[in-house]
């Protein structure tokens, strides 16, 4: 392991989690300015075989992977290949039924498409065949209309961006990360993993049971910070498509949003037929119980929640796109400006999205307005903030019963801008 001095703070908190039990195997990697300054590893990769967690043992990061998705698109965008402000009925005929001529790509990759659920129940062998999903969704009516309101898009995000990255390039967002990204760059990061991945992938195990709102609520108080998207001035900018401009259901069975956003996520996370469970429940798999483990996920390469990476890696992800190694800096600065902020219609607290990144808010509480990424179920978060010459990764095996970060995870954050 390696950790510079300047950051001893960093493995102190890394250390307590393990010795607290809150961790059962984890990595957490920062690179600062281009170096390598935190690589940290301990603890158990598999629960059931006692074996290790090593300095390459890679994790699957469900969410984590719509940045590198994004990512994908926009070196299309850079390219020529694809234009945001054009409808996806464009290089996608098909998507134009059923009301969506005019969804945008824009539209599709900040979550405004209407699109968070597919109608019908899938099996989850049915998820590796991506242009029949992609087709499923072609065919759909939006849920509101496109433009007027945001909504988690947690799965469906990469059918859907997957699905204009193949009719323009005639690749999966997996190939083209491998050709792209990871293979350039010497990246620990697989969309689609091959089984010699797999056979030495942490497997995920479920972590102790907490209300929905628990990391939302307490992540304040426990990092000694104010919740960025209700006080930093880069979430609360939004473009047309604000959250605010919903009018219809949210993610509960009820009206509009709630007066009190927590308690309508409570009871969205308890309603079988709610929008939330709707996104997150098609396939049937437990998301917070192990159920990635299946090596039908992993090789599928989803281009949502598809990503098998180490913290290096991922780390490793954000200093390159700083760095302007996989995007030009002006690609990435329009990508970062929020398109949305406010209410979000699926998981009913307050989200902030760029073009397929996460900006601060209370679903993304990182410690810096500068900072975006993308978080992902269970804890695994990846950061960059180039007005700090920051990349930071953490993945773990200890699914925390959030869909968006864990305490874990904002500590090591918190511990690094404190050691700045």
């Amino acid at each position: 392991m390696h950790c510079d001095p300047r950051f001893s703070r960093v493995r102190e908190v890394f250390e307590r989690h393990f010795a607290d039990g809150e961790e059962l195997g984890a990595a957490f990697a920062v690179h600062l300015d281009g170096e390598l300054v935190v690589d940290l590893w301990d603890g158990v990769a598999d629960r059931h075989t006692g074996r290790p967690w090593e300095r390459g043992t890679p994790a699957f990061a469900y969410s984590c992977t719509k940045a590198v998705t994004a990512a994908v698109l926009l070196q299309l965008v850079e390219r020529g290949q694809v234009d945001v402000k054009a409808p996806v009925a464009g290089v996608w005929p098909e998507f134009a039924a059923a009301g969506k001529r005019a969804i945008t790509v824009e539209h599709l990759v900040s979550h405004q498409a209407g699109l968070p659920a597919l109608e019908e129940p899938v099996p989850v062998e049915e998820f590796e065949d991506q242009p029949a999903i992609a087709a499923r969704l072609a065919g759909q009516r939006p849920i509101w209309e496109p433009g007027t309101a945001h909504g988690y898009h947690a799965l469906t995000y990469g059918f859907l961006a997957g699905e204009v990255v193949r009719r323009v390039s005639g690749k999966t967002v997996g190939e083209l990360v491998a050709a792209e990204i990871a293979g350039p760059l010497g990246l620990e990061l697989w969309v689609g993993a091959p089984d010699e991945v797999i056979e030495r992938a942490a497997r995920l195990t479920a972590g102790e049971r907490a209300r929905p709102a628990t990391v939302t609520e307490t992540a304040s108080a426990d990092a000694g910070t104010t919740a960025p998207g209700r006080a930093g001035a880069d979430a609360g900018t939004a473009a047309s498509g604000r959250g605010s401009g919903d009018s219809g259901a949210a993610g509960g069975a009820g009206g509009g949003p709630a007066e009190n956003p927590l308690e309508e996520m409570a009871r969205a996370a308890l309603d079988p037929d709610s929008l939330m469970n709707r996104a997150l429940g098609n396939p049937a798999i437990n998301l917070l119980d192990g159920g990635a483990n299946n090596p039908v996920i992993l090789r599928a390469g989803w281009p949502a929640a598809g990503m098998v990476t180490t913290a290096r890696g991922l780390s490793g992800f954000y200093r390159a796109l700083i760095a302007g190694e996989i995007l030009r800096p002006a690609t990435l600065r329009e990508a970062l400006r929020p398109r949305v902020s406010g209410p979000d219609r699926v998981l009913c607290l307050d989200t902030s999205f760029g073009l397929g990144f996460m900006r601060p808010s209370t679903t993304f509480m990182v410690p810096s307005p500068t900072a975006f990424g993308h978080s992902g179920a269970g804890g695994s978060i990846g950061v960059g903030d180039p007005e700090r010459g920051l990349a930071m990764g953490y993945v773990m095996n200890k699914m925390a019963n959030a869909i968006s970060g864990n305490l874990r995870g904002l500590r090591l954050l918190q511990a690094v801008y404190d050691s700045l």
